[in-house]
């Protein structure tokens, strides 16, 4: 009887993939720790740990199953640190007459399949992870021979095939989008519903990690690790959001106050990248949560949640398989400089940067507005080259793989892509920040000054932004009106503003 090796990745964790529906003794499958993926990036330890757990979690759900499992931990002696020589040292030794493993989501991975697949001496065969609602290629076939890449025209796509709140071809209420509701901030005395957090133990995972010297970034509490780390935890916490979440969720998604790390996002983000959880599963219960408590779920706050998923999501994807390699080299504003040292300790006077970037060494973790308009923000006007932009949240989010990762920091964030994903650069004063945060008013800098010792960074820079990009700015009909804005100011005031950008991009690490 021939035997099969099959490989699983670290993000590959679907317990309800075709692979597992029958107990074969002649398949086994493997899973590994390696150096390779602990070391492309500087990665939180909370990131590196989360995935330790739940592959070894999803490894001990398949044994208990049935399936043939080898498991190779970070610090084993027959590991090779690789996923090539441990394959090629367990098909050597076991006699495996085929290999076989899952479409990998990242492009470097892919390549390193295929390449190390020619040279295999026996068949192979390659399966989808059966998680996405489309193919790598359905982004790239859907717009062809057309020169922008519209979300909104995708999504109303995958709303139309896959008949998601939809009523017959058109969308339920006839609206299809209703993100105009879902930019509010919180009221100054509301206290959002405390988060779901886990109590999981990984003192182990963090002791074999601290024997090597894998390099981390970030805080662990290792005795109380609050990520969900198998299938049954990452339910609870779709059930969590649903129930506790999801009636304020679209209002208050785009919302930012100090000290509330999690308001009422679902976080689940990390459980379907890795496919713990897929994401028909999680916008089907929501849906359904909306049906039953129509008189307490307001719509828009269901569709705000949808659109993330079937529409977001799917679409960063599409344009990752669309447009790599070349896109992790994009770097439209030709930005040249380095993060300042505080991104790494949070060690700033600027409150909105110190609370998005020390919630996000504590947990892993801020959401889609403090990663865009905070901390995005602040390294788009200060002309930080995107490959530092990239590094950074690629290591520090539990939810960053390059898929989803790349296409949100230099597509959306930095417009280092001269506009494939966005129709302008988000970028924004002091103003935005205020109306949207808690922030402003009690920060060491004065939010309504744009020159002077205590003057809000973001003013200054701002307008300097704009005057540096001028010659590649000045046509987008988007923000037409502010060059407007620019050129009829005083020529001192101009001045002023351009002295003030170039004093703070000197003093960067002091901000």
């Amino acid at each position: 009887m021939s035997k099969k090796l099959r490989l699983i990745l670290g993000d590959q964790l679907n317990s309800n993939h075709s692979w597992f529906v029958t107990e074969d003794e002649n398949v086994t499958y493997v899973l590994m720790e390696i150096r390779t993926e602990t070391d492309y990036a500087t990665h939180h330890i909370q990131k590196v740990v989360g995935f330790f757990a739940s592959m070894q979690s999803f490894a001990d759900e398949l044994k208990s199953k049935g399936h043939q499992v080898i498991y190779l931990h970070l610090n084993d002696k027959n590991n090779l640190q690789s996923f090539e020589k441990n394959i090629d040292t367990i098909l050597a030794k076991d006699t495996f007459s085929q290999f076989e493993y899952q479409l990998p989501d990242e492009y470097r991975l892919d390549v390193l399949f295929k390449n190390y697949c020619s040279l295999l001496s026996i068949p192979f065969q390659v399966f989808d992870t059966e998680h996405f609602y489309t193919t790598r290629e359905e982004l790239g076939s859907f717009f062809e021979g057309k020169k922008t890449f519209l979300l909104e025209s995708f999504y109303r796509a995958l709303r139309k095939k896959h008949h998601v709140l939809m009523e017959g071809e058109k969308p339920l209420t006839g609206q299809w989008n209703y993100d105009g509701e879902n930019r509010k901030k919180l009221p100054k005395n509301h206290k959002p519903t405390p988060p779901l957090v886990f109590d999981n133990n990984v003192t182990q995972i963090v002791s074999e990690i601290a024997k090597t010297d894998v390099k981390t970034i970030g805080n662990i509490d290792a005795t109380h690790f609050v990520w969900p780390i198998n299938r049954k935890q990452s339910l609870e916490l779709v059930e969590f959001f649903v129930i506790e979440c999801l009636p304020l969720f679209g209002s208050y998604q785009d919302a930012m106050t100090p000290n509330e790390w999690s308001l009422y996002h679902a976080r689940v983000s990390f459980s379907m990248n890795v496919k713990m959880i897929s994401p028909q599963e999680v916008i089907n219960r929501a849906i359904k949560e909306w049906e039953d408590r129509k008189d307490e779920i307001e719509y828009h706050q269901l569709e705000g949640f949808v659109r993330q998923i079937i529409g977001w999501r799917e679409y960063m994807r599409g344009i990752y398989w669309l447009k790599m390699p070349e896109y992790e080299t994009m770097n439209f504003f030709n930005n040249q400089e380095k993060l300042p040292t505080w991104f790494w300790t949070g060690k700033t006077k600027m409150n909105c940067l110190k609370d998005a970037i020390t919630q996000s060494l504590d947990y892993a973790y801020a959401h889609h507005i403090q990663r865009l308009m905070i901390t995005g923000n602040f390294a788009l006007l200060a002309g930080i080259h995107p490959d530092e932009v990239d590094e950074w949240y690629l290591g520090i989010y539990i939810d960053a793989i390059q898929w989803v990762e790349i296409t949100n920091t230099r597509g959306m964030s930095q417009f280092a892509d001269g506009g494939i994903v966005g129709t302008k650069p988000y970028v924004s004063s002091a103003s935005y920040i205020d109306k949207m945060s808690h922030y402003c008013g009690s920060c060491f800098y004065d939010k309504s000054v744009k020159t002077g010792k205590k003057s809000c960074p973001f003013n200054s820079l701002y307008w300097n932004f704009y005057d540096k990009n001028e010659d590649k700015l000045a046509k987008n009909p988007r923000i037409g009106m502010m060059y407007n804005v620019w050129r009829k100011m005083q020529p001192e005031a101009k001045v002023a503003l351009l002295e003030q950008a170039d004093f703070y991009l000197k003093n960067i690490d002091d901000l």
